[in-house]
């Protein structure tokens, strides 16, 4: 498990769970935002789906900022 301290986080590294998981045979990932994605058909496709969700997530633009 990663222990290290995201950006912005100071002091005691928070407890972490994985992002993956599965229910019968089928393979999930979940966001910090608690959205679940999946089925895959293995935690490695899960992973790979996860990798690809964020690298949309990194070309949304940044929150508008309030005037």
């Amino acid at each position: 498990m990663d222990i290290q301290h995201r950006d912005g986080e100071n002091g005691t590294v928070p407890f972490r769970s994985s992002r993956f998981f599965c229910v019968g045979s089928k393979w999930y990932f979940t966001t910090r935002e608690g959205f679940d994605s999946g089925p895959f058909a293995s935690r490695q496709r899960a992973e790979t789906g996860l990798k690809r969700f964020l690298s949309v997530v990194r070309l949304l633009p940044a929150e508008p900022q309030l005037h």
